[in-house]
Protein backbone atom coordinates (compact mmCIF):
# COMPACT_ATOMS: atom_id res chain seq x y z
CA UNK A 1 0.00 0.00 0.00
CA UNK A 2 1.10 3.46 -0.59
CA UNK A 3 2.58 5.69 2.09
CA UNK A 4 0.01 8.86 3.27
CA UNK A 5 1.64 11.93 2.55
CA UNK A 6 1.36 14.23 5.15
CA UNK A 7 1.98 18.28 5.03
CA UNK A 8 2.92 20.48 8.34
CA UNK A 9 1.46 24.09 8.02
CA UNK A 10 2.92 26.06 10.06
CA UNK A 11 3.16 29.44 10.17
CA UNK A 12 3.04 32.71 12.19
CA UNK A 13 -0.10 33.94 14.60
CA UNK A 14 -3.02 35.28 12.30
CA UNK A 15 -0.70 34.81 8.87
CA UNK A 16 -3.86 33.24 7.46
CA UNK A 17 -2.73 29.24 7.92
CA UNK A 18 -6.75 28.78 8.96
CA UNK A 19 -7.99 30.40 5.86
CA UNK A 20 -5.52 28.44 4.01
CA UNK A 21 -6.51 25.41 5.06
CA UNK A 22 -10.58 25.85 4.95
CA UNK A 23 -9.76 26.70 1.49
CA UNK A 24 -7.58 23.59 0.83
CA UNK A 25 -10.55 21.42 2.74
CA UNK A 26 -13.03 23.00 0.71
CA UNK A 27 -11.28 22.72 -2.72
CA UNK A 28 -9.81 19.36 -2.28
CA UNK A 29 -11.05 18.23 -5.36
CA UNK A 30 -12.01 14.12 -4.63
CA UNK A 31 -9.37 14.18 -2.04
CA UNK A 32 -10.36 13.71 1.70
CA UNK A 33 -7.40 15.08 4.31
CA UNK A 34 -7.23 14.72 7.93
CA UNK A 35 -6.31 17.13 9.64
CA UNK A 36 -4.36 17.33 12.97
CA UNK A 37 -4.91 20.46 15.19
CA UNK A 38 -1.96 21.23 17.61
CA UNK A 39 -4.39 23.20 19.35
CA UNK A 40 -8.05 22.91 18.87
CA UNK A 41 -10.50 26.19 19.10
CA UNK A 42 -13.39 27.94 17.92
CA UNK A 43 -11.11 30.40 15.94
CA UNK A 44 -9.34 27.10 13.76
CA UNK A 45 -11.96 25.48 12.08
CA UNK A 46 -15.55 27.30 11.49
CA UNK A 47 -18.22 25.32 13.66
CA UNK A 48 -19.82 25.03 10.65
CA UNK A 49 -18.01 22.44 8.62
CA UNK A 50 -17.56 20.45 12.33
CA UNK A 51 -20.57 17.76 12.11
CA UNK A 52 -19.88 15.55 15.20
CA UNK A 53 -17.31 15.14 18.25
CA UNK A 54 -16.14 12.04 19.64
CA UNK A 55 -14.35 11.52 22.54
CA UNK A 56 -11.30 10.39 20.39
CA UNK A 57 -11.26 14.39 19.66
CA UNK A 58 -11.67 13.08 15.88
CA UNK A 59 -14.18 15.24 14.06
CA UNK A 60 -15.99 13.74 10.86
CA UNK A 61 -16.48 17.16 8.53
CA UNK A 62 -19.21 17.55 6.42
CA UNK A 63 -16.87 17.27 3.42
CA UNK A 64 -15.93 13.72 4.39
CA UNK A 65 -12.60 15.41 5.78
CA UNK A 66 -11.69 14.54 9.53
CA UNK A 67 -10.27 16.62 12.23
CA UNK A 68 -8.07 15.57 14.76
CA UNK A 69 -6.78 17.26 17.65
CA UNK A 70 -3.52 16.85 19.33
CA UNK A 71 -4.06 16.04 23.09
CA UNK A 72 -1.89 13.04 23.58
CA UNK A 73 1.14 13.45 21.64
CA UNK A 74 1.32 13.44 17.89
CA UNK A 75 2.81 9.82 17.21
CA UNK A 76 -0.12 8.47 18.86
CA UNK A 77 -2.62 10.00 17.34
CA UNK A 78 -0.94 8.90 13.44
CA UNK A 79 -1.04 5.66 14.93
CA UNK A 80 -4.71 5.87 15.43
CA UNK A 81 -5.58 7.46 12.23
CA UNK A 82 -3.53 4.51 10.52
CA UNK A 83 -5.26 1.84 12.33
CA UNK A 84 -8.86 3.22 12.02
CA UNK A 85 -8.14 3.71 8.14
CA UNK A 86 -6.44 0.07 7.93
CA UNK A 87 -9.93 -0.71 9.30
CA UNK A 88 -12.21 0.39 7.03
CA UNK A 89 -13.71 2.94 9.87
CA UNK A 90 -11.82 6.14 9.16
CA UNK A 91 -11.26 7.25 5.18
CA UNK A 92 -8.21 9.97 4.11
CA UNK A 93 -5.91 9.90 1.23
CA UNK A 94 -3.75 12.57 3.14
CA UNK A 95 -2.72 14.61 6.48
CA UNK A 96 -2.29 18.08 7.08
CA UNK A 97 -0.64 19.04 10.48
CA UNK A 98 -1.35 22.31 11.72
CA UNK A 99 1.14 23.40 14.27
CA UNK A 100 0.38 26.59 16.70
CA UNK A 101 1.64 29.91 15.98
CA UNK A 102 4.47 29.49 17.62
CA UNK A 103 5.43 25.93 17.40
CA UNK A 104 8.99 24.66 15.81
CA UNK A 105 8.27 21.96 12.78
CA UNK A 106 11.18 20.12 14.19
CA UNK A 107 9.92 17.61 16.43
CA UNK A 108 7.02 17.10 14.39
CA UNK A 109 9.35 16.28 11.16
CA UNK A 110 11.12 14.83 13.15
CA UNK A 111 8.44 12.15 13.81
CA UNK A 112 8.25 10.86 11.10
CA UNK A 113 11.51 9.56 10.33
CA UNK A 114 12.36 8.38 14.23
CA UNK A 115 9.19 5.93 14.42
CA UNK A 116 9.15 2.68 12.43
CA UNK A 117 5.81 2.35 12.39
CA UNK A 118 4.71 6.36 11.22
CA UNK A 119 7.76 5.72 8.66
CA UNK A 120 6.13 2.96 6.80
CA UNK A 121 2.85 4.76 6.84
CA UNK A 122 3.20 8.11 6.39
CA UNK A 123 5.78 10.01 4.04
CA UNK A 124 6.57 13.49 5.27
CA UNK A 125 5.67 15.33 1.80
CA UNK A 126 6.70 19.16 3.30
CA UNK A 127 6.79 21.92 5.46
CA UNK A 128 4.85 24.97 4.48
CA UNK A 129 4.99 28.39 6.70
CA UNK A 130 2.38 31.09 6.20
CA UNK A 131 4.44 34.65 6.81
CA UNK A 132 1.79 37.66 7.58
CA UNK A 133 3.58 40.73 5.57
CA UNK A 134 2.12 43.25 7.79
CA UNK A 135 3.55 41.98 10.95
CA UNK A 136 6.60 39.97 9.17
CA UNK A 137 9.27 42.38 10.54
CA UNK A 138 8.44 42.69 13.91
CA UNK A 139 7.55 39.22 14.65
CA UNK A 140 10.90 38.02 12.78
CA UNK A 141 12.58 40.78 14.94
CA UNK A 142 10.80 39.59 18.34
CA UNK A 143 10.36 35.84 17.66
CA UNK A 144 13.11 33.37 17.26
CA UNK A 145 10.06 30.91 16.83
CA UNK A 146 9.11 32.93 13.73
CA UNK A 147 12.01 32.52 12.52
CA UNK A 148 12.72 29.21 12.98
CA UNK A 149 9.80 28.48 11.13
CA UNK A 150 10.92 30.41 8.39
CA UNK A 151 14.33 28.30 8.08
CA UNK A 152 12.31 24.77 8.15
CA UNK A 153 10.22 26.05 5.07
CA UNK A 154 10.14 23.80 2.14
CA UNK A 155 7.77 26.65 0.34
CA UNK A 156 7.06 29.78 1.88
CA UNK A 157 3.37 31.99 1.18
CA UNK A 158 3.57 35.49 2.19
CA UNK A 159 -0.32 36.48 3.07
CA UNK A 160 -1.63 39.88 3.58
CA UNK A 161 1.00 41.52 1.08
CA UNK A 162 -2.01 44.09 -0.42
CA UNK A 163 -1.53 45.65 3.63
CA UNK A 164 2.16 46.46 2.79
CA UNK A 165 4.04 48.82 0.28
CA UNK A 166 5.88 47.41 -2.37
CA UNK A 167 9.57 48.08 -1.14
CA UNK A 168 8.39 46.51 2.38
CA UNK A 169 7.23 43.83 0.40
CA UNK A 170 10.49 43.05 -1.35
CA UNK A 171 12.82 43.70 1.84
CA UNK A 172 10.91 41.15 3.63
CA UNK A 173 11.48 38.78 0.46
CA UNK A 174 15.22 39.29 0.67
CA UNK A 175 15.34 38.84 4.21
CA UNK A 176 13.28 35.83 4.13
CA UNK A 177 15.10 34.80 1.37
CA UNK A 178 18.78 34.91 2.99
CA UNK A 179 17.35 33.27 5.66
CA UNK A 180 16.35 30.42 3.86
CA UNK A 181 17.30 30.28 -0.18
CA UNK A 182 15.66 26.76 -0.97
CA UNK A 183 11.80 27.70 -0.13
CA UNK A 184 10.11 29.65 -3.40
CA UNK A 185 8.26 32.17 -1.98
CA UNK A 186 4.44 32.91 -3.08
CA UNK A 187 2.39 36.10 -2.13
CA UNK A 188 -0.81 34.11 -1.70
CA UNK A 189 -4.32 36.39 -1.19
CA UNK A 190 -6.49 35.05 0.97
CA UNK A 191 -5.08 31.43 0.93
CA UNK A 192 -6.41 31.64 -2.52
CA UNK A 193 -3.67 28.38 -3.66
CA UNK A 194 -3.61 26.01 -5.88
CA UNK A 195 -3.47 22.56 -4.67
CA UNK A 196 -0.58 21.80 -6.55
CA UNK A 197 1.51 24.30 -4.69
CA UNK A 198 0.56 22.83 -1.21
CA UNK A 199 0.44 19.24 -2.25
CA UNK A 200 2.77 16.92 -3.10
CA UNK A 201 5.35 19.10 -2.99
CA UNK A 202 8.19 16.45 -2.37
CA UNK A 203 10.30 18.77 -0.18
CA UNK A 204 11.69 16.07 1.83
CA UNK A 205 12.46 13.54 -0.91
CA UNK A 206 15.90 12.38 -1.82
CA UNK A 207 15.79 13.91 -4.83
CA UNK A 208 18.68 14.96 -6.90
CA UNK A 209 17.71 18.45 -7.85
CA UNK A 210 19.01 21.40 -4.79
CA UNK A 211 16.61 24.55 -5.87
CA UNK A 212 18.54 27.53 -4.24
CA UNK A 213 16.91 31.01 -5.12
CA UNK A 214 19.18 31.59 -7.99
CA UNK A 215 20.23 34.93 -6.97
CA UNK A 216 21.34 33.96 -4.03
CA UNK A 217 23.73 31.74 -6.08
CA UNK A 218 24.98 34.70 -8.41
CA UNK A 219 28.08 35.04 -7.38
CA UNK A 220 27.69 38.21 -9.22
CA UNK A 221 24.96 39.33 -6.66
CA UNK A 222 27.81 40.00 -4.25
CA UNK A 223 30.00 42.95 -4.97
CA UNK A 224 29.27 45.26 -2.12
CA UNK A 225 30.60 44.71 1.26
CA UNK A 226 29.74 42.26 3.09
CA UNK A 227 30.84 42.42 7.35
CA UNK A 228 30.03 38.64 7.38
CA UNK A 229 29.88 36.27 4.50
CA UNK A 230 26.80 34.89 5.06
CA UNK A 231 25.37 35.42 1.53
CA UNK A 232 28.41 34.50 -0.08
CA UNK A 233 28.87 30.73 -1.78
CA UNK A 234 32.48 30.18 -1.79
CA UNK A 235 35.26 30.20 0.88
CA UNK A 236 37.36 33.25 -1.14
CA UNK A 237 34.28 34.78 -1.06
CA UNK A 238 34.65 36.44 1.77
CA UNK A 239 33.80 39.65 1.57
CA UNK A 240 32.19 42.01 3.78
CA UNK A 241 29.24 42.57 4.17
CA UNK A 242 27.02 45.26 6.61
CA UNK A 243 24.15 43.59 6.72
CA UNK A 244 22.92 40.88 4.15
CA UNK A 245 19.15 41.42 3.21
CA UNK A 246 18.73 44.01 1.00
CA UNK A 247 21.95 42.73 -0.97
CA UNK A 248 20.52 40.77 -3.84
CA UNK A 249 21.12 43.44 -6.21
CA UNK A 250 23.18 46.16 -6.35
CA UNK A 251 19.98 48.33 -7.09
CA UNK A 252 19.67 47.46 -2.83
CA UNK A 253 22.27 48.81 -1.41
CA UNK A 254 20.94 52.25 -0.84
CA UNK A 255 17.67 50.85 1.24
CA UNK A 256 19.38 51.81 4.44
CA UNK A 257 18.66 55.58 3.63
CA UNK A 258 15.14 54.89 3.78
CA UNK A 259 14.55 55.02 7.01
CA UNK A 260 12.58 51.94 7.46
CA UNK A 261 14.64 50.48 9.97
CA UNK A 262 15.09 47.28 7.51
CA UNK A 263 18.91 46.97 7.55
CA UNK A 264 19.07 46.29 11.43
CA UNK A 265 18.87 42.50 11.31
CA UNK A 266 20.87 40.51 11.32
CA UNK A 267 19.12 37.55 11.95
CA UNK A 268 20.13 34.63 13.85
CA UNK A 269 18.60 32.08 11.46
CA UNK A 270 20.73 32.36 8.14
CA UNK A 271 21.57 30.21 5.57
CA UNK A 272 24.73 28.98 3.92
CA UNK A 273 25.71 27.28 0.77
CA UNK A 274 29.16 25.40 0.00
CA UNK A 275 30.12 24.43 -3.08
CA UNK A 276 33.15 22.65 -4.29
CA UNK A 277 34.31 20.80 -8.00
CA UNK A 278 36.79 18.38 -5.85
CA UNK A 279 35.12 15.04 -4.86
CA UNK A 280 34.50 14.05 -1.44
CA UNK A 281 36.14 11.73 0.37
CA UNK A 282 33.25 9.26 1.95
CA UNK A 283 34.56 8.63 5.14
CA UNK A 284 35.93 12.09 5.85
CA UNK A 285 33.14 13.74 5.51
CA UNK A 286 30.58 11.16 6.91
CA UNK A 287 32.99 11.52 10.04
CA UNK A 288 32.86 15.19 10.13
CA UNK A 289 29.04 15.32 9.35
CA UNK A 290 28.70 13.64 12.07
CA UNK A 291 30.85 15.58 14.52
CA UNK A 292 28.99 18.80 13.43
CA UNK A 293 25.28 17.48 13.51
CA UNK A 294 26.07 16.29 17.42
CA UNK A 295 27.73 19.20 18.38
CA UNK A 296 25.38 21.73 16.59
CA UNK A 297 22.09 19.17 15.79
CA UNK A 298 19.67 21.73 17.68
CA UNK A 299 20.53 24.77 15.90
CA UNK A 300 20.59 23.44 12.61
CA UNK A 301 17.37 23.26 10.44
CA UNK A 302 17.20 22.12 7.44
CA UNK A 303 20.40 20.86 5.74
CA UNK A 304 20.69 19.43 1.85
CA UNK A 305 23.25 18.68 -0.76
CA UNK A 306 23.69 16.99 -3.78
CA UNK A 307 27.24 15.48 -3.75
CA UNK A 308 29.92 14.50 -5.64
CA UNK A 309 31.75 11.71 -4.09
CA UNK A 310 35.06 9.19 -4.36
CA UNK A 311 34.22 6.07 -5.45
CA UNK A 312 30.86 6.87 -7.25
CA UNK A 313 29.44 7.54 -10.26
CA UNK A 314 26.08 8.26 -8.60
CA UNK A 315 25.45 11.85 -7.20
CA UNK A 316 25.15 11.08 -3.53
CA UNK A 317 21.79 13.05 -1.54
CA UNK A 318 21.77 13.80 1.59
CA UNK A 319 19.86 16.02 4.07
CA UNK A 320 18.68 16.75 7.29
CA UNK A 321 16.38 18.16 10.26
CA UNK A 322 18.27 18.86 13.66
CA UNK A 323 20.66 15.70 14.23
CA UNK A 324 18.80 13.26 12.13
CA UNK A 325 20.39 13.11 8.69
CA UNK A 326 20.18 10.48 5.76
CA UNK A 327 21.35 9.68 2.82
CA UNK A 328 21.29 8.31 -1.05
CA UNK A 329 22.55 7.75 -4.10
CA UNK A 330 21.12 9.02 -6.83
CA UNK A 331 21.08 9.27 -10.50
CA UNK A 332 24.20 9.16 -12.59
CA UNK A 333 26.05 11.93 -13.32
CA UNK A 334 25.36 13.12 -17.03
CA UNK A 335 27.60 13.00 -19.34
CA UNK A 336 29.12 16.21 -19.75
CA UNK A 337 27.92 17.59 -16.87
CA UNK A 338 30.13 19.62 -14.06
CA UNK A 339 30.37 17.05 -11.20
CA UNK A 340 29.65 19.90 -8.61
CA UNK A 341 28.80 19.33 -4.98
CA UNK A 342 26.48 21.94 -3.03
CA UNK A 343 25.13 22.20 -0.32
CA UNK A 344 22.71 24.16 1.81
CA UNK A 345 22.46 24.70 5.48
CA UNK A 346 20.48 26.50 7.32
CA UNK A 347 20.75 26.85 11.03
CA UNK A 348 20.35 29.32 14.20
CA UNK A 349 24.26 31.08 14.84
CA UNK A 350 25.81 28.12 12.73
CA UNK A 351 29.90 29.00 12.62
CA UNK A 352 29.77 28.81 8.79
CA UNK A 353 33.49 29.48 9.12
CA UNK A 354 33.73 26.18 11.14
CA UNK A 355 31.41 24.60 8.70
CA UNK A 356 33.00 25.43 5.28
CA UNK A 357 36.39 24.76 6.32
CA UNK A 358 35.79 21.74 7.78
CA UNK A 359 34.30 20.74 4.36
CA UNK A 360 37.42 21.96 2.65
CA UNK A 361 38.98 19.67 4.48
CA UNK A 362 36.80 16.43 3.69
CA UNK A 363 37.68 17.01 -0.21
CA UNK A 364 40.04 14.39 -1.79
Amino acid sequence: MSLIPATILTGFLGSGKTTLLKRVLTEAHGQKIAVIENEFGEENIDNDILVSETNEQIIQMSNGCICCTIREDLRATLQLLAAKRRKGLLTFDRIVIETTGLADPGPVAQTFFMDDEIAETFLLDSILTLVDAKHAAQQLNDRQEARRQVGFADQIFISKADLVSAEDLDALQHRLKHMNPRAPQKVVHFGEVALSEVFDLKGFNLNAKLDIAPDFLNDGAHDHDHVHGEHCDHPSHQHEHEHGEHCDHPSHDHEQGHGHGHHHHDDDVKSFVFRSERAFDPAKLEDFLGAIVNIYGPRMLRYKGVLNMRGTERKVIFQGVHQLMGSDLGPMWADGEAKMSKMVFIGIDLPKDILLQGLEQCLV
